[in-house]
């Protein structure tokens, strides 16, 4: 029961940062592209590979603070919903171009971002073991 009400607690929590920080790029970045989106699928794609594989290669993160962290706040912060709404409203309003913009490079920026925090995570473990 404790790791659900800790996973809950990080949801809201990566809720409430993606909110802010859609907001945010909304306002300085512009709101003609999703880049909130983008920032925050980026950033958690990111954080939840150096998070796994700090937590599961070493014991320097306790399983249940790398469930909060990934399953609760990235699964907050991340959206695929969202980047699938808007990826479709885009296309729906002729902005086809950028449609595909938004999915190629969401789709190469996370999964090379996620491949360097797991590369990261492993420099971290082998410095620390």
């Amino acid at each position: 029961m404790e790791r659900l009400i800790l996973i809950c607690v990080g949801g809201a929590l990566g809720t409430g940062l993606r909110y802010l920080a859609s907001g945010l790029a909304a306002r300085w970045l512009g709101a003609d592209f999703p880049y909130g989106t983008l920032i925050v699928n980026v950033v958690g794609s990111f954080l939840i590979g150096l998070i796994q594989e700090i937590g599961t290669a070493s014991l320097l993160i306790p399983d249940t603070t790398r469930l909060f962290l990934t399953v609760g706040i990235m699964g907050g912060l991340t959206t695929y919903s969202s980047f699938s709404y808007e990826t479709i409203r885009l296309a729906q309003m002729g902005a086809w171009g950028q449609a595909w913009v938004n999915v190629l490079v969401t789709t190469a920026l996370c999964l090379s971002v996620c491949f360097l925090g797991i590369a990261a995570g492993r420099l971290v473990v082998g410095v620390r073991v």
